[in-house]
């Protein structure tokens, strides 16, 4: 297909992919683990907070952007099963941060057919938090645009002893067959069940770690790393990451190099 007849099918569907990318070759799913927050706060004589508050605000742009450019998920990992170690006004704010986005945000994803999903262990959150959470979830339940997975008390290690819990217990009442377990199997009991596994991960501020985020999903995902702090992270950097992304060849343990079309790959 030419890049002029992709372009042409990509807008078909109402989405405007910048000239810089080749929209029949975007990663269907990003991941972003966003950090960098209290830093960029820190270097402008600014309370932590105040960078987490500047980096909603990138997290919005982000999801704006990959909505009206293609991109068909985007995971962003905002709280971990590890943040509660952090002192106790820090995560005070970080819920009520979260209940004031979720009440001010909701109607305008509803109105972009956003699909929300929150993705950990969400029983350990405060119960108002939970009832704005399970709302969000099935207001957007039906919805056709984009899939947003706020990953919110999640951590990568306990989602995979959760999975195989699961799976042990229904091996143990006769209901499964060991032997059947494969990889379907296992991820039919993660979080992300249902959602296809992130074809880029772009994690902000220099850190080249993963932080226990989606460790079974990332296993072939192609990897970003921006010294930008996460509440800079603006469409310049976003599309440095896509750009970056579509430099590469994707042979996912083969020899011939495969292309990721906005459909999935």
């Amino acid at each position: 297909m030419s890049r002029r007849l992709a372009a042409a099918s990509n807008d078909s569907i109402g989405k405007v992919c910048p000239a810089e990318l080749d929209p029949i070759c975007l990663p269907a799913h990003v991941a972003v683990i966003m950090d960098g927050n209290g830093r960029w706060a820190q270097a402008r004589g600014l309370p932590r907070v105040m960078g987490h508050r500047a980096g909603v605000e990138a997290l919005k742009s982000t999801l704006r952007l990959c909505s009206d450019w293609g991109v068909k998920a985007l995971t962003a990992y905002a709280f971990s099963t590890e943040n509660w170690s952090r002192p106790g006004d820090e995560v005070n704010f970080l819920m009520t941060l979260f209940e004031r986005v979720l009440q001010r945000e909701l109607q305008g994803l509803e109105a972009e057919q956003v699909r929300i999903r929150f993705l950990g262990d969400l029983q350990a959150l405060p119960e108002k938090l939970q009832n704005l959470i399970a709302d969000a979830t099935a207001r957007t339940a039906a919805n056709t645009g984009i899939h947003f997975n706020v990953c919110t008390n999640y951590g990568g290690r306990r989602e995979l002893v959760l999975a195989a819990q699961a799976l042990a217990g229904r091996a143990a009442r006769g209901e499964l067959d060991p032997a059947t377990i494969d990889e379907n199997t296992m991820a039919a009991e993660l979080y992300t069940a249902g959602e296809q596994d992130p074809d880029l991960l772009i994690r902000t501020s220099g850190e080249r770690r993963i932080s226990n985020f989606l460790l079974w999903q990332l296993a072939y995902a192609e990897i970003h790393v921006t010294d930008v702090f996460w509440p800079d992270f603006n469409r310049d950097a976003l599309m440095a990451a896509l750009v970056d992304y579509q430099g590469r060849k994707r042979r996912f343990g083969g020899l011939e190099a495969l292309r990721t079309d906005a459909l999935g790959s």
